[in-house]
Protein backbone atom coordinates (compact mmCIF):
# COMPACT_ATOMS: atom_id res chain seq x y z
CA UNK A 1 0.00 0.00 0.00
CA UNK A 2 1.52 3.35 -1.18
CA UNK A 3 1.29 6.48 0.47
CA UNK A 4 2.64 9.12 -1.13
CA UNK A 5 2.12 12.05 0.39
CA UNK A 6 4.15 14.65 -1.67
CA UNK A 7 2.13 13.81 -4.70
CA UNK A 8 -0.39 17.01 -4.65
CA UNK A 9 -1.55 18.50 -8.03
CA UNK A 10 -3.41 20.84 -8.33
CA UNK A 11 -4.84 22.61 -11.49
CA UNK A 12 -7.60 24.22 -13.37
CA UNK A 13 -9.98 21.76 -14.53
CA UNK A 14 -12.86 23.56 -16.81
CA UNK A 15 -14.13 26.82 -16.47
CA UNK A 16 -15.80 27.02 -12.97
CA UNK A 17 -13.61 24.21 -11.12
CA UNK A 18 -9.79 23.12 -9.73
CA UNK A 19 -9.31 19.14 -9.28
CA UNK A 20 -6.39 18.83 -6.62
CA UNK A 21 -4.81 15.30 -7.25
CA UNK A 22 -3.29 13.43 -3.92
CA UNK A 23 -1.70 10.24 -6.00
CA UNK A 24 -2.10 7.90 -9.26
CA UNK A 25 -3.03 4.77 -7.65
CA UNK A 26 -6.62 2.87 -6.56
CA UNK A 27 -5.11 3.16 -2.78
CA UNK A 28 -6.78 3.22 0.44
CA UNK A 29 -4.63 4.97 2.24
CA UNK A 30 -4.83 7.92 -0.65
CA UNK A 31 -8.47 7.39 -0.73
CA UNK A 32 -8.26 7.90 2.91
CA UNK A 33 -6.55 11.35 2.72
CA UNK A 34 -8.83 12.31 -0.08
CA UNK A 35 -11.78 12.15 1.65
CA UNK A 36 -10.82 13.49 4.41
CA UNK A 37 -9.80 16.81 2.07
CA UNK A 38 -13.50 16.77 0.90
CA UNK A 39 -14.87 16.92 4.80
CA UNK A 40 -12.48 19.84 5.24
CA UNK A 41 -13.53 21.71 2.26
CA UNK A 42 -17.22 20.66 2.77
CA UNK A 43 -17.41 21.39 6.44
CA UNK A 44 -16.52 25.15 5.35
CA UNK A 45 -14.68 25.96 8.68
CA UNK A 46 -10.96 26.10 7.66
CA UNK A 47 -11.69 28.67 4.90
CA UNK A 48 -13.80 31.13 3.48
CA UNK A 49 -13.64 30.44 0.07
CA UNK A 50 -17.08 31.04 -2.67
CA UNK A 51 -16.32 26.62 -3.56
CA UNK A 52 -19.43 24.66 -3.84
CA UNK A 53 -19.59 20.75 -2.49
CA UNK A 54 -16.39 18.70 -3.55
CA UNK A 55 -16.15 15.68 -5.52
CA UNK A 56 -13.98 12.78 -4.08
CA UNK A 57 -12.77 10.20 -6.71
CA UNK A 58 -10.24 7.24 -6.52
CA UNK A 59 -7.38 9.78 -5.82
CA UNK A 60 -8.51 13.42 -6.46
CA UNK A 61 -11.03 16.16 -5.60
CA UNK A 62 -13.07 18.29 -8.03
CA UNK A 63 -13.61 21.56 -6.09
CA UNK A 64 -16.30 23.91 -8.19
CA UNK A 65 -15.92 27.69 -7.31
CA UNK A 66 -17.71 30.78 -7.90
CA UNK A 67 -15.86 32.56 -11.03
CA UNK A 68 -17.87 35.56 -9.71
CA UNK A 69 -15.85 35.85 -6.96
CA UNK A 70 -12.65 34.00 -7.18
CA UNK A 71 -10.20 34.22 -9.96
CA UNK A 72 -8.84 30.73 -11.31
CA UNK A 73 -5.23 31.73 -10.46
CA UNK A 74 -6.27 32.58 -6.63
CA UNK A 75 -8.88 29.29 -6.75
CA UNK A 76 -5.46 27.36 -7.62
CA UNK A 77 -3.31 28.93 -4.91
CA UNK A 78 -5.78 28.88 -2.38
CA UNK A 79 -7.03 25.46 -2.62
CA UNK A 80 -3.44 24.45 -3.09
CA UNK A 81 -2.64 25.87 0.44
CA UNK A 82 -5.16 23.50 1.87
CA UNK A 83 -4.86 20.73 0.52
CA UNK A 84 -1.14 20.39 1.83
CA UNK A 85 -2.80 21.55 5.06
CA UNK A 86 -4.09 17.98 5.71
CA UNK A 87 -0.75 16.49 6.18
CA UNK A 88 0.82 19.33 8.19
CA UNK A 89 -1.00 18.77 11.43
CA UNK A 90 -2.18 15.90 13.84
CA UNK A 91 -5.45 14.51 12.36
CA UNK A 92 -8.26 14.72 15.19
CA UNK A 93 -11.89 13.39 14.70
CA UNK A 94 -13.14 16.38 13.58
CA UNK A 95 -11.19 16.13 10.70
CA UNK A 96 -12.37 12.89 9.65
CA UNK A 97 -15.50 12.29 7.55
CA UNK A 98 -18.66 10.60 9.14
CA UNK A 99 -17.79 7.14 7.71
CA UNK A 100 -21.53 5.13 8.00
CA UNK A 101 -21.20 1.27 8.29
CA UNK A 102 -23.97 -0.30 5.20
CA UNK A 103 -24.69 -4.06 5.33
CA UNK A 104 -25.84 -5.39 2.12
CA UNK A 105 -28.11 -8.52 2.80
CA UNK A 106 -27.13 -10.63 -0.54
CA UNK A 107 -27.83 -13.77 -2.26
CA UNK A 108 -24.92 -15.67 -3.71
CA UNK A 109 -24.96 -17.47 -6.85
CA UNK A 110 -27.78 -19.40 -8.92
CA UNK A 111 -30.03 -17.01 -10.33
CA UNK A 112 -28.67 -14.48 -8.59
CA UNK A 113 -24.97 -14.79 -9.09
CA UNK A 114 -25.01 -16.60 -12.41
CA UNK A 115 -20.96 -15.75 -12.88
CA UNK A 116 -20.18 -17.58 -9.36
CA UNK A 117 -19.53 -21.13 -11.01
CA UNK A 118 -17.57 -19.66 -13.28
CA UNK A 119 -15.47 -17.52 -10.54
CA UNK A 120 -15.31 -20.44 -8.47
CA UNK A 121 -13.52 -22.76 -11.56
CA UNK A 122 -11.20 -19.97 -12.09
CA UNK A 123 -9.58 -19.21 -8.50
CA UNK A 124 -9.89 -22.78 -7.92
CA UNK A 125 -12.17 -22.68 -4.88
CA UNK A 126 -15.85 -23.45 -4.01
CA UNK A 127 -18.70 -21.25 -4.56
CA UNK A 128 -19.34 -21.03 -0.98
CA UNK A 129 -15.29 -20.23 -0.38
CA UNK A 130 -16.00 -17.28 -2.89
CA UNK A 131 -19.25 -16.23 -0.91
CA UNK A 132 -17.91 -16.27 2.33
CA UNK A 133 -14.68 -14.72 1.23
CA UNK A 134 -16.07 -11.60 -0.09
CA UNK A 135 -18.22 -11.12 2.69
CA UNK A 136 -15.87 -11.41 5.47
CA UNK A 137 -14.41 -7.78 3.79
CA UNK A 138 -15.53 -4.54 5.00
CA UNK A 139 -15.28 -2.05 2.01
CA UNK A 140 -14.55 1.09 1.61
CA UNK A 141 -16.78 3.08 -1.13
CA UNK A 142 -13.85 4.65 -2.86
CA UNK A 143 -16.23 6.89 -5.37
CA UNK A 144 -19.39 7.27 -7.07
CA UNK A 145 -19.44 6.85 -11.07
CA UNK A 146 -20.61 4.96 -14.15
CA UNK A 147 -24.81 5.73 -13.80
CA UNK A 148 -26.34 7.18 -10.74
CA UNK A 149 -25.48 5.35 -7.09
CA UNK A 150 -22.80 3.25 -8.33
CA UNK A 151 -20.45 2.54 -5.64
CA UNK A 152 -16.90 1.38 -6.49
CA UNK A 153 -15.46 -0.82 -3.52
CA UNK A 154 -12.47 -1.58 -2.37
CA UNK A 155 -10.15 -3.46 -1.76
CA UNK A 156 -11.13 -6.84 -2.75
CA UNK A 157 -8.11 -9.21 -2.13
CA UNK A 158 -6.14 -10.79 -4.35
CA UNK A 159 -7.30 -14.05 -3.95
CA UNK A 160 -10.90 -12.74 -5.58
CA UNK A 161 -9.10 -10.65 -8.41
CA UNK A 162 -10.83 -11.42 -11.18
CA UNK A 163 -10.81 -9.60 -14.66
CA UNK A 164 -14.04 -7.83 -16.27
CA UNK A 165 -15.90 -10.19 -18.50
CA UNK A 166 -14.58 -10.20 -22.45
CA UNK A 167 -17.85 -9.23 -23.37
CA UNK A 168 -19.80 -6.76 -21.26
CA UNK A 169 -24.10 -7.51 -20.46
CA UNK A 170 -26.37 -5.44 -22.31
CA UNK A 171 -28.60 -5.19 -19.26
CA UNK A 172 -27.82 -6.00 -15.65
CA UNK A 173 -30.39 -5.95 -13.17
CA UNK A 174 -30.60 -3.61 -10.60
CA UNK A 175 -28.97 -5.16 -7.21
CA UNK A 176 -26.46 -7.30 -8.98
CA UNK A 177 -23.70 -7.10 -6.61
CA UNK A 178 -20.37 -7.68 -9.33
CA UNK A 179 -16.49 -8.02 -9.03
CA UNK A 180 -14.09 -6.89 -11.41
CA UNK A 181 -10.10 -6.57 -10.81
CA UNK A 182 -9.55 -5.99 -6.82
CA UNK A 183 -12.94 -3.89 -6.92
CA UNK A 184 -16.80 -4.84 -6.11
CA UNK A 185 -19.96 -3.25 -6.62
CA UNK A 186 -23.45 -3.49 -5.97
CA UNK A 187 -24.74 -1.98 -9.91
CA UNK A 188 -27.61 0.57 -7.90
CA UNK A 189 -29.76 0.46 -11.60
CA UNK A 190 -30.46 -1.67 -14.54
CA UNK A 191 -27.42 -1.28 -16.75
CA UNK A 192 -24.75 -2.65 -19.30
CA UNK A 193 -22.26 -4.31 -17.56
CA UNK A 194 -19.10 -5.99 -17.39
CA UNK A 195 -18.32 -6.76 -14.17
CA UNK A 196 -18.67 -10.92 -13.13
CA UNK A 197 -22.34 -11.32 -10.94
CA UNK A 198 -21.72 -13.07 -8.14
CA UNK A 199 -24.63 -12.53 -6.70
CA UNK A 200 -27.96 -9.63 -5.58
CA UNK A 201 -29.34 -7.66 -3.10
CA UNK A 202 -33.16 -6.55 -2.63
CA UNK A 203 -31.78 -3.00 -0.79
CA UNK A 204 -32.72 0.11 -2.51
CA UNK A 205 -29.35 1.29 -3.37
CA UNK A 206 -30.43 4.27 -5.76
CA UNK A 207 -34.00 5.99 -4.94
CA UNK A 208 -34.53 9.31 -6.15
CA UNK A 209 -37.59 9.64 -3.75
CA UNK A 210 -34.29 9.60 -0.54
CA UNK A 211 -31.93 12.43 0.50
CA UNK A 212 -29.66 11.56 -0.54
CA UNK A 213 -30.83 8.93 -3.37
CA UNK A 214 -27.68 7.28 -3.36
CA UNK A 215 -27.48 4.36 -0.37
CA UNK A 216 -24.26 3.87 -1.13
CA UNK A 217 -21.87 7.39 -0.30
CA UNK A 218 -18.16 8.24 -1.11
CA UNK A 219 -16.34 7.12 1.89
CA UNK A 220 -18.59 5.06 3.46
CA UNK A 221 -17.60 1.39 4.98
CA UNK A 222 -19.70 -1.80 3.11
CA UNK A 223 -19.93 -5.10 4.41
CA UNK A 224 -22.24 -7.63 2.57
CA UNK A 225 -24.09 -10.26 4.44
CA UNK A 226 -25.35 -13.96 3.25
CA UNK A 227 -29.08 -14.89 3.15
CA UNK A 228 -30.25 -18.23 2.02
CA UNK A 229 -33.01 -17.73 -0.96
CA UNK A 230 -36.33 -17.91 -1.09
Amino acid sequence: MSDDRSVIRVEPFGDEAVLITLGDTVDVAINERVHRLASMLDRGTAHDLPIGRPVPAYASVLVPYDVSKLGVDEAVRELAALARRIDRRPVTRADEPVTPLVEVPTRYGGADGEDLPLVAERLGRSEREIAELHASIEYRVFMLGFVPGFAYLGTLPESLAMPRRASPRERVPAGSVGIAERQTAVYAVESPGGWHLIGRTELPIWDPRRQPPALLTAGARVRFVPVRSG
